[in-house]
């Protein structure tokens, strides 16, 4: 009798056999080898990569300039501000650097002195032969144009000051051709029997150009009751030093380079209290000694006024007054050695 088999027995698990067991064990260790094989291989190419990709001795990179748009409308940006002006002949500072020379006289007449012969332009150039003598190892030349725009008179005129000034566009025309030249101008001012601040002031446009300076003529500056030509006049220490203050504030609220500042003198009572004298900075102040006649009564002149410790030096020499006239040489002979020298 064959058995029948109960439907809701289990069934008999077969026992594998040891050859198949032994094959699956080694591809297990097979697969698991490969696979820690190929997280190593990943792992050191990473790091690889990563160094060969920071390299120290780059400079390092650069942040990208951001990029500034300007709204519609919006206003420039401000142009770089100008240099500030110079000297004719370059630099700010007149002396030591140069030696200056000059014409002095008004517009358009020889009357009172050599630059009024001819035309500015005739003037200009023969300023410049004048002054070429006067260039020293060191120091150059630098010419002047010294014009009287404030000029004394023998009457009172319509203002009773005993003064007139020249037209501003004669002033203008002598300015183009000292420019043209690449030379100084310096405005010289008699003033009657007006005080110099007075008679100054309506030059002052004409001061704020950075190569026109400033003389002051205390001869013909009257006391009430004097006349020019008559007499000779005088000014204070303190009224000389009101004009210098102004001007020096001039040059420095505009930026200006150095000015020159002349005082005329020659006698002794013609400045008083000339120690009081103010020698601000911004100015190259020039005490100016204008005897005239023979050598010796020149050369007294100079060595009784001369205040060389306290300003800058000047010599006159006159074509028509001198008997004889001083040579180049023998005016840079002068001790101290005159920084200005002027012909009339």
């Amino acid at each position: 009798m064959v058995p029948v088999a109960d439907p809701d027995a289990a069934p008999e698990r077969a026992e594998p056999r040891p050859g198949l067991v032994r094959d699956r064990r080694r591809r297990r260790r097979v697969l698991f080898a490969f696979l820690l094989a190929a997280l190593v291989l990943a792992a050191f190419l990473g790091l690889v990569a990563l160094i060969s990709g920071h390299d120290d001795s780059a400079p390092p990179r650069a942040a990208p300039h951001p990029v500034l748009t300007v709204p519609a409308g919006a206003p420039a940006a401000p142009a770089a501000p100008a240099p500030p002006p110079q000297l004719p002949r370059g630099g700010t500072t007149i002396f030591p650097n140069y030696r200056v020379v000059a014409y002095y006289g008004t517009a358009d007449t020889d009357r009172l002195g050599v630059l009024g012969a001819g035309s500015p332009d005739q003037a200009a150039t023969k300023l410049e032969q004048a002054a070429a003598p006067f260039a020293t190892p060191g120091r150059t030349v630098q010419p002047a144009m010294e014009l009287i725009v404030g000029v004394a008179d023998g009457g009172p005129g319509p203002d009773g000051d005993y003064h007139h000034d020249i037209d501003q566009g004669a002033a203008q025309r002598y300015l183009a051709a000292a420019r043209a030249h690449k030379q100084l101008m310096v405005i010289d001012i008699q003033p009657g029997r007006t005080d110099f601040m007075t008679a100054v002031k309506p030059w002052e446009n004409l001061l704020r150009e950075p190569d026109v300076g400033l003389a002051l003529d205390p001869e013909w500056r009257m006391p009430p009751g004097e006349i020019p030509g008559e007499q000779i006049g005088t000014v204070s220490a303190d009224e000389v030093n009101q004009v210098s203050a102004w001007l020096a504030n001039l040059v420095q609220a505009n930026d200006l380079p150095q000015k020159l500042f002349v005082v005329h003198q020659f006698t002794p009572n013609m400045i008083s209290n000339p120690e009081r004298l103010q020698t601000p900075p911004q100015l190259a102040v020039v005490q100016h000694i204008d005897g005239f006649g023979a050598p010796p009564n020149k050369l007294g002149k100079y060595q009784e006024l001369q205040r060389p410790a306290q300003m800058h030096l000047g010599f006159k020499l006159f074509y028509t007054q001198d008997t004889p006239m001083l040579t180049a040489a023998q005016a840079l002979a002068l001790h101290p050695t005159p920084d200005l020298v002027t012909y009339q």
